[in-house]
């Protein structure tokens, strides 16, 4: 087949740049070292750069928009006149752009969740009644200019109306979101009008929503946003991504849209259904190269998809794509010098899945040469999968029902706990993590070259953890952590002490505004070589008298902040992760740790789409969690934690899991997650977050006075914690010290009126 003429789409590139230029300009801005023109510049360059990348490998559809300072759903609101009433109206300034998404000192920021089934955190929309819409188009206006003097046509991207609406959350759970459909519609024809007026020739409209169980209704509010947004005569390019569309998929193709994208990763099996529905002058955007994962893509499988498709509706109709935009994997796979070079040729970032596209259009009498690289590529894991690790299938197959449960109830073993921890009511803790430093980045970055030893390391790592315990215990807390100096990331850090790890030196993607983390690839069997926390919770727990917990990061978690591999099931990845931390949490056990928190802020993110495949997949997650946890004596208490996700679908699911104490974000939501667990009658501990750690605001010591105040009133006092609702890695010491001490003391005041409270 030769298929020369198909185009070729990007959707959309990562943001941060290869070595992380956006993340140290914007935390530049924010420390005051550098000034707005200096980030602004910084942002051109990135932008230029990745118009650029993307012009050299022949993408016919290059997406501008689609960058951003902070969250593009922060964006879109800006330039619809959406931003939240409590801000304020009139034009958004960049210092008023950052207070909603990192807070002031005057107001608490936007609500943060994650985006789809991702790892990303966008901002969430706030409706009201009062909110009166008016386009802002400069920042769309002003990139698609900045391109065009590049000598590059861009297209712009948009996330739709309808999908905006249902991401948003409204101020009075009685208030119909719908209603502002009329007004958010003349924002976007005039946000539509500008680009067109600005040599536009097309626009990308994300409605990723479209993949996921809508609401009855919707479909009346997708055709009349699409018909006003047609009527603008800019022809109209609507992606979705993430899962098939299933019963959408008619809805999908009766809009007036110039083309339709499909994930294909996820859902190839409706293509069939697709062509069939394709309109005679609609074209087909064929998601085959995976946005979301780093391996490397299948070209005859892909090339199967593309003939489908060009046999159907003719190669004129048919465009290939990522499955969804490549915010979500790393820049570039050149210079990843320390893999396994069988590892690296498994992999493709964001430029080689373009160089992928390129070659899936050019079609194979074309690029022969890459198409053999890829068999061999291709061939290469097919072999490692054929040599499985024995020891690791069979204690697999060794498991039984009971090692997937606690030995007594909550309501027994808590009992025991008490006595073992002594701890007051209301007891207060944190989420794990303390300031990483400049000195501690510093120093680990000596010891990962070579230039510290390994004792003058671990001597600094002693001397930063007790200085840790003794700043927690002059704050008064009465759970003490150890300070994870000795940890990079939360999820790294596990994955270098387990087999079938492997991990990259640039392979940042952006999880939330500045911060990026790092996925390692989980590209093999994974089984713990060796204890991996055991020497520092015993140490700091030797350091102190106060009962010190042990940190571990979930099995689902793990498999959710990885690159996964895609041979076997995420199920069977997730329990062998699970068996290797049993191993762990009964070391911890046995050195004389009587806490042990395993951290699932993933759960909710691993959540399929469609509601079908809920039951499925949070089986076998609960299972993997107790697995991992079941094996401890009952006066040893398990903690988990979770944050930033919309948890109030999974409640009996985050009740099954069997956690003694669960911590979890409330500061941001204003508590609205808390009722929703003393609604559901949850029975065991919960530590509602009364600090939002993502900001360098302080709550004084009133704020989380009240916060505590309103937990008290739904839960009984005897389940509930104090702790900030994310672990301290990313704030710094002064901040963190005047917070813990604002949060002790309120916990104190509220702790005297226990019993008038319990009274009422």
């Amino acid at each position: 087949m030769s298929n020369t003429e198909l185009q070729i789409s990007a959707l959309g590139f990562p943001r941060m740049g290869a070595q992380r230029e956006l993340k140290f300009a914007l935390e530049g801005f924010w420390r005051g070292d550098r000034s707005e023109d200096d980030l602004a510049a910084t942002a051109a360059t990135l932008r230029a750069r990745h118009w650029q990348l993307q012009q050299a490998a022949g993408i016919t559809h290059i997406p501008s928009n689609d960058f951003s300072l902070y969250d593009h759903v922060l964006d879109m609101l800006v330039a619809l006149g959406a931003t939240p009433e409590r801000f304020g109206a009139g034009a958004v300034s960049l210092a008023s752009y950052f207070s909603m998404a990192r807070n002031s000192q005057e107001q608490t920021a936007m609500e943060m969740t994650k985006w789809f089934d991702t790892n990303y955190h966008y901002l969430v929309p706030e409706w009201s009644a009062g909110l009166s819409f008016k386009a802002d188009p400069g920042k769309a206006v002003r990139e698609f200019k900045e391109a065009a003097a590049l000598g590059i046509r861009t297209r712009p991207v948009l996330i739709g109306p309808c999908t905006l609406l249902l991401l948003g959350k409204p101020a009075d759970p009685a208030f119909d979101v719908w209603s502002l459909l009329p007004k958010l519609l003349s924002a976007y024809v005039e946000l539509l009008a500008a680009l067109k007026a600005a040599g536009a020739e097309s626009v990308q409209i994300d409605e990723p929503c479209l993949s996921t169980d809508l609401p009855l209704g919707i479909a009346a509010h997708y055709a009349d946003a699409f018909a006003h947004l047609a009527a603008v005569g800019l022809p109209l390019h609507l992606t979705t991504y993430f899962a098939a569309l299933e019963e959408n998929l008619p809805l999908a193709f009766s809009l007036p849209v110039a083309s339709m994208h499909l994930d294909l990763v996820r859902a190839p099996e409706q293509l069939v259904t697709a062509l069939a529905l394709v309109g005679p002058r609609q074209a087909l955007s064929l998601g085959l190269v995976d946005g979301r994962n780093i391996w490397v893509n299948d070209f005859e499988r892909s090339r199967a998809l593309i003939e489908a498709a060009v046999s159907t509706l003719g190669a004129e109709r048919v465009v290939l794509a990522p499955s969804c935009s490549l915010l979500h994997v790393p820049v570039d796979a050149r210079g990843e010098s320390r893999l396994q070079p069988v590892v690296q040729s498994w992999l493709a970032f964001a430029v080689q899945k373009l160089d992928e596209l390129r070659a899936l259009a050019s079609g194979a009498d074309q690029a022969a040469a890459e198409h053999a690289i890829n068999r061999a590529a291709i061939a290469s894991r097919a072999g490692a999968e054929s040599s499985r690790n024995e020891t690791v299938r069979a204690a697999l197959g060794a498991l039984a029902a009971k090692d997937f449960k606690r030995a007594t109830p909550y309501a027994v073993r808590i009992k025991q706990q008490n006595a073992a921890l002594g701890l007051p009511l209301l007891p207060t803790t944190t989420i794990g993590s303390f300031p990483q430093t400049a000195e501690v980045r510093k120093q680990r970055a000596a010891w990962r070259s070579g230039n510290l030893s390994q004792a003058d390391y671990d001597l600094f790592l002693e001397q930063e953890t007790v200085r840790c315990l003794r700043e927690q215990e002059e704050a008064g807390l009465d759970l003490l952590v150890h300070g994870e100096f000795e940890r990079n990331d939360m999820v790294e850090y596990f994955g270098e002490q387990l087999e079938g790890f492997a991990f990259t030196q640039n392979g940042w993607v952006q999880s939330y505004g500045s911060r990026c983390v790092k996925p390692p690839v989980i590209y093999g069997d994974v089984r713990r070589r060796g204890p991996m926390t055991v020497r520092w919770s015993g140490f700091a727990q030797s350091q102190t008298t106060r009962p010190v917990k042990g940190m571990l990061t979930g099995p689902v978690t793990i498999l959710q902040w990885s690159f996964v591999r895609d041979d076997i099931a995420r199920s069977e990845v997730t329990h062998q992760i699970a068996l290797a931390l049993r191993d762990e949490v009964r070391d911890l056990e046995a050195a004389g740790i009587r806490a042990i928190q395993l951290d699932e802020p993933a759960l909710r993110e691993g959540l399929p789409l469609r509601s079908s495949g809920w039951e499925s997949y949070l089986d076998w997650a609960v299972q993997a969690f107790r697995l991992a946890t079941s094996a401890v004596r009952d006066e040893t208490q398990i903690h988990t934690h979770m944050c930033y996700c919309e948890f109030e679908s999974i409640l009996p699911s985050i009740a099954a899991l069997d956690a003694d104490v669960i911590s979890m974000e409330s500061a941001r939501s204003k508590g609205e997650l808390l009722h929703a667990f003393g609604n559901a009658s949850y029975p065991n501990g919960i530590g509602p977050g009364v600090w939002d750690i993502h900001s360098p605001r302080v709550p004084p010591e009133a704020e989380m006075e009240q916060q505590l105040r309103i937990a008290a009133e739904v839960l009984t006092p005897d389940q509930l914690w104090v702790n900030p609702d994310c672990g301290l890695k990313t704030r710094g010491w002064p901040e963190v010290r005047t917070a813990l001490r604002n949060m002790t003391e309120a916990a104190r005041s509220v702790r005297a009126t226990l019993p008038a409270l319990a009274a009422q």
